[in-house]
């Protein structure tokens, strides 16, 4: 057994996994909370206070550290007594917090692909890059790390190993589908850091088909979808953090990507990156003064998480298997719908906070009660799916599944 968690970041999906940490303390045992900016710790103990989520009485701490230094991240570990560390915040700090939990043997995990600040769009596989050369590390240290358990990368890897193990055997393709039906009411807004939201987009879509890696620009390839709830909605092949995990674990299978646009998003989305308003190389202006564009355009975009309070509609997100069984064709859609509006009620954030924020909750109660703890490094399609679910059930984000017999829950 496994207690005391770890949460490093504080931004809007922090402060979802802290509060459904705070839900769940008598699983997870002490709550502490870590970013370079104590007063927004501080800020998302007084939510949880103000919505009095904690379950029964425990700690629940704020704490400032530097997450790029490693050993401060380790000596934080060892001096709260964290036996898990989640981290949702920048990518750019997934390694030396990886490091900080190999050195002082805690569970690690994230919920997006490390990046590293000075470069775009890697070579494929991308966890080949970074996380996988620890692999061995973690596995001769017992240190469990899971990569990517938010929704996605996370979640709708589990749906594509569900949807796999109990639908769909002969797997011939699998497309991860990410639609945002809500509105937040701004003119222009993304719905999670600027920075990081922007730095995906403008790199080269990579996908997995015949067997090899594609590549296509970003709005080359759309398609409409006719999906639950949300309905038709045009989504576009995007470059994203499971396609990489995916392909290696099922290389025969076409793997894709596909997140929803609307017209005004790529329009501004064009205009930016015409300019060279996205780039991420510094730039001298006419004063001599050193900038980064792209680091200009987060600063002068709402941040994401004010658009909680006024966020409404609903996501849907899933993950379309299609193959043979039995000689057959067969097809499953696994997926989840979110509401932004209960999402702001219950914890404070919007649903894509929320649907990034629940997961790594679940992950922990899992590593938690063992079920999880594997010892080693892995990408969520290794482990067992339905104990995940059934936790995600009970926390705010259930399953469902839809195929040729009907929409259902995926346990009915």
């Amino acid at each position: 057994m496994k207690k005391n968690v770890l949460i490093i970041g504080a931004g809007g999906v922090a402060q979802v996994t802290a509060h459904k940490c705070a839900q769940n303390n008598d699983v997870l045992g002490d709550i502490h909370i870590a970013s370079r900016t104590l007063a927004k710790c501080e800020a998302i103990i007084a939510s949880i206070r103000e919505k009095d989520s904690m379950k029964s009485e425990g700690v629940l701490e704020a704490h400032a550290v530097d997450a790029m230094d490693s050993a401060a991240v380790a000596a934080l570990i060892r001096n709260t007594g964290a036996q898990i560390v989640i981290n949702v915040g920048s990518p750019f700090v997934n390694m030396t917090v990886l490091e900080a939990c190999l050195e002082a043997g805690a569970a690690y995990m994230d919920t997006a692909i490390h990046e590293d600040p000075a470069m775009i769009c890697e070579a494929p596989p991308w966890y080949a890059n970074y996380e996988w050369k620890r692999r061995e590390r973690c596995a001769e240290m017992g240190v469990t790390a899971i990569l990517g358990v938010g929704f996605d990368p996370g979640v709708v890897n589990a749906f594509a190993r569900f949807g796999i193990d109990e639908y769909v055997p002969q797997v011939e393709s699998i497309d991860i589908v990410d639609i945002n039906a809500g509105s937040h009411g701004r003119w222009f807004s993304t719905n999670f850091d600027p920075e990081i939201n922007f730095r995906e987009f403008t790199g080269t879509v990579y996908s997995w088909q015949n067997g090899d890696w594609q590549t296509n620009t970003m709005f080359e390839v759309g398609k409409e979808w006719d999906l639950p709830v949300v309905g038709k909605q045009k989504a576009y092949m995007t470059g994203h953090d499971e396609v990489h995990s995916l392909a290696t674990h099922y290389p025969h299978a076409d793997v894709r990507f596909w997140m929803g646009f609307g017209d005004h998003y790529i329009n501004v989305f064009t205009v930016l990156k015409n300019l060279g308003l996205l780039s991420e190389q510094p730039v001298k202006t006419a004063e001599g003064l050193e900038v980064v564009p792209l680091k200009v355009v987060k600063a002068v975009l709402p941040d994401p998480a004010s658009l909680a309070p006024d966020y409404t509609g609903k996501t849907c997100i899933g993950t379309l298997v299609k193959g043979q069984k039995d000689g057959q064709p067969a097809e499953v859609f696994v997926y989840n719908v979110a509401d932004h509006k209960e999402a702001y009620l219950e914890v404070g954030s919007q649903g894509i906070s929320y649907t990034a924020g629940v997961p790594p909750v679940a992950a922990a109660m899992l590593i938690a009660d063992g079920t999880w703890d594997t010892g080693t490094m892995v990408n969520v399609e290794e482990l067992d799916p339905k104990p995940f679910f059934e936790i995600l059930d009970r926390i705010g984000l259930p399953t469902r599944v839809k195929d040729a017999q009907g929409d259902r829950a995926w346990n009915a």
